[in-house]
């Protein structure tokens, strides 16, 4: 009997640790992290700070939808929810609340940068300057 409790045990954390974990989950990255992900996979970056704050600098290749837009839910209609997301902010605060609109919304992978883009430049990662 102990024998088959055993088997039970080994067998239900072997199952569970094998499921991706990504799917339908928020993924706190660290910038290190963030560069691996841009350089790995073909994700959709999002910068969700307004256009003002984008003009001091923002991450190569991001896309701005301003989380405080009242256009805001439309805007992420136009992404691939089945393709990661990438998203960032000023320090993580609206990052961590839009990361979660995007899971309501069906969004499969949404990674959201820990610190936002103060972190990314605390680790002296590269910026683009608006023209």
């Amino acid at each position: 009997m102990n024998r088959y409790l055993l088997i039970f045990i080994i067998a239900s954390v072997f199952l569970t640790s094998c499921k991706d974990k990504a799917d339908g989950e928020i993924i706190l990255v660290t910038p290190e992290e963030m560069q691996s992900l841009m350089e790995l996979e073909e994700v959709q970056l999002v910068d969700v700070r307004t256009v003002k704050e984008r003009e001091d600098g923002f991450i190569k290749n991001s896309q701005n939808i301003d989380w405080y837009s009242p256009t805001f839910e439309s805007d992420i209609e136009n992404l691939d929810k089945t393709k990661p997301v990438i998203i960032y902010c000023r320090s993580g605060k609206r990052s961590a609340e839009c990361a979660e609109k995007l899971i309501e919304a069906g969004f499969v992978k949404v990674y959201d940068l820990e610190g936002g883009i103060t972190q990314w430049l605390y680790e002296d990662r590269a910026i683009e300057l608006a023209n």
